[in-house]
């Protein structure tokens, strides 16, 4: 049965017409214990959903309708290592790599916690030999800069949490993300180096991606053109990867080679070996301190009842609004600034994950899938684009994050990031009528004919839904749990919508005409293979960078 001929949907349908009549403000008038009901508060970190369109009734069917569609179950299969990831015939274990040592988990055969605990501890290792200082350069210096050169999990995940825990890094080491295959990409982070004390790790899975392998080509050029001696290499790069012989062939020791397994989606990779630069530059405990705050998240995923359960609630809210109100993005505000990167960790979590029109039987959905993800830290955001998310037409659900400690106090900073935060769901929540404006404009003097102007523009519908998401503090227990927390929200999003959260096919078709139309661009000859418009693009590029090698020449012949 399609999902929209479900019992447990059309329940939804039918009874969003009766929360049409009331708004949120409305429901905080009647209801004084709403905040107690639709709030869930766990270890160091609360969730307030009370601000949304939502009823007790609606939180019974939205469980319901978890239920129905066997979230129960695939939850179950997913920590016990199934293949629920379908079209590619793998198990989904990022919840393993942070497991406590001591429990037995068979994969084809293999515990993998024992596979698991032997690249921490050469993790471990690695890290321990270079913030001490006794892994040495070719020129006998202690190194000062990691380079992480990777793309899309490989990258968006160790670079978002070396950002978001910066007060906690050891202080030893600098960091570095390189991942686009724009070339000023890696030529404006090598400016600022010295290959003398610079490691790169080269974070690929399969050691051929195409962007990932061109950066690294070029660091290595890079590199040798002061080292010169290729067996230098061993000693400022290190590799994340599953091809030895790709790595060795590259002049990479295979001792600095660490290892991860196909049941690590990149988007889940942070938790793994790709973590390597994160554990540099926070050191290893700080590293295992971020696995232990993820785990919690996911014995709390696992255990506790869906109406207490923080990433089925989220992932429910959002199908509220992604399905029934046929909302087409939601917006993630932090207000910390370490947490600028997270709304775009976010994108390829979410997005790459549950962006599919194709469900588990190969049918095409009836329903609405993923949301657009985007968001920026508040306050700056408040005067970039609050303007559409209060008066916009659309209605656009948002997630508010916010820790009560700060890492920097000073002065009344904090209290007012405080401030403005909360102050943003209330008044998205309530918004303000044409009453309110009309004696706002009267006490400032306004006759009638300039109030009669400006009623209109001044009038918020309010009715805006959002969650609020306080932690006591951002530290690396708690980071790990955040994240957790949103990757748990996205499987059960994916599991009622009945699509495979683990493959990522549509990232596939561009690469492959890329690597067609790369030759053609540096080819001599005229190019129609293609629709009119690819044509004329790549023989305008064609064109324009001929030009350029005989300008070059000529300017060569003069001298």
């Amino acid at each position: 049965m399609e999902l929209s001929r479900s019992a447990a949907w059309s329940a939804l349908v039918f009874h969003k017409q009766e929360v049409d009549k009331k708004t949120i403000r409305d429901m905080f008038a009647c209801e004084s214990d709403r905040f107690v009901r639709f709030s869930v508060k766990w270890k160091e970190m609360l969730l307030d959903y009370s601000k949304n369109r939502i009823t007790s009734r609606t939180m019974e069917l939205l469980l319901e309708l978890a239920h129905s569609a066997g979230v129960d179950e695939k939850r179950q299969q997913m920590f016990q290592g199934e293949p629920i990831n379908f079209t590619e015939k793998r198990s989904v274990l990022h919840t393993a790599l942070r497991r406590p040592s001591g429990y037995v988990l068979d994969v084809d055969g293999l515990n993998i916690a024992d596979e698991i605990a032997d690249v921490l501890l050469q993790m471990k290792n690695f890290c321990e030999e270079i913030i001490s200082g006794k892994w040495k350069g070719y020129t006998g210096k202690s190194i000062t800069d990691v380079v992480n050169i990777g793309i899309g999990g490989s990258d968006l995940g160790p670079y978002m949490v070396t950002e978001a825990l910066k007060p906690f890094a050891h202080g030893g080491l600098e960091v570095h993300f390189v991942s686009n295959i724009d070339g000023s990409h890696i030529r404006e982070t090598l400016k600022r180096l010295d290959p003398q004390t610079t490691l790169f790790i080269i974070a690929s899975k399969t050691f051929t991606t195409q962007e990932t392998l061109t950066n690294a080509l070029t660091a290595r050029e890079w590199f040798l053109a002061q080292a010169v001696e290729e067996e230098y290499i061993k000693k400022h790069f290190a590799a994340v990867s599953t091809n030895q012989e790709k790595v060795v062939e590259f002049g990479i020791d295979d001792a600095n080679m660490f290892r991860f397994w196909d049941w690590v989606g990149g988007r889940y990779s942070l938790w793994s070996s790709i973590g390597l630069s994160i554990a540099l530059y926070l050191g290893f405990n700080r590293f295992e301190e971020l696995l232990a705050g993820a785990h919690a998240m996911d014995e709390h995923f696992l255990n506790e009842p869906f109406s207490q359960n923080m990433p089925v609630i989220l992932a429910l809210l959002g199908i509220w609004y992604r399905n029934f109100f046929d909302a087409a993005s939601h917006a993630v505000i932090p207000y910390d600034q370490y947490l600028h990167r997270f709304p775009a960790y976010l994108q390829q979590l979410d997005m790459e994950s549950n962006g599919k029109r194709v469900d588990e039987n190969g049918h095409t959905v009836n329903h609405a899938t993923g949301p657009v993800i985007w968001g920026e830290p508040g306050t700056n955001a408040q005067h970039a684009f609050f303007q559409l998310l209060h008066q916009g037409p659309d209605l656009i659900p948002a997630d508010f994050i916010v820790p009560l400690k700060s890492q920097n106090p000073s002065g009344e900073h904090h209290d007012m990031l405080l401030a403005n935060c909360f102050a943003q769901t209330e008044a998205l929540m309530k918004g303000k009528t044409e009453q309110e404006v009309r004696a706002e404009l009267s006490d400032a003097g306004y006759d009638e004919a300039d109030m009669h102007k400006l009623l209109k523009h001044k009038v918020f519908s309010g009715n805006r839904p959002t969650n609020t998401i306080l932690v006591q503090e951002l530290n690396p227990f708690m980071l790990g749990s955040l994240i957790a927390m949103y990757e748990h929200k996205v499987f059960v999003q994916g599991v009622i919508w009945r699509i495979n959260s683990f493959d990522q096919w549509g990232v596939e078709l561009g690469k492959q005409l890329a690597r067609t139309i790369l030759p053609e661009i540096q080819s001599e000859e005229a190019i129609t293979a293609h629709d009119a418009s690819t044509n004329a693009l790549i023989n305008m590029a064609r064109t324009f960078r001929e030009e350029n090698i005989r300008k070059a020449s000529a300017q060569l012949s003069f001298f």
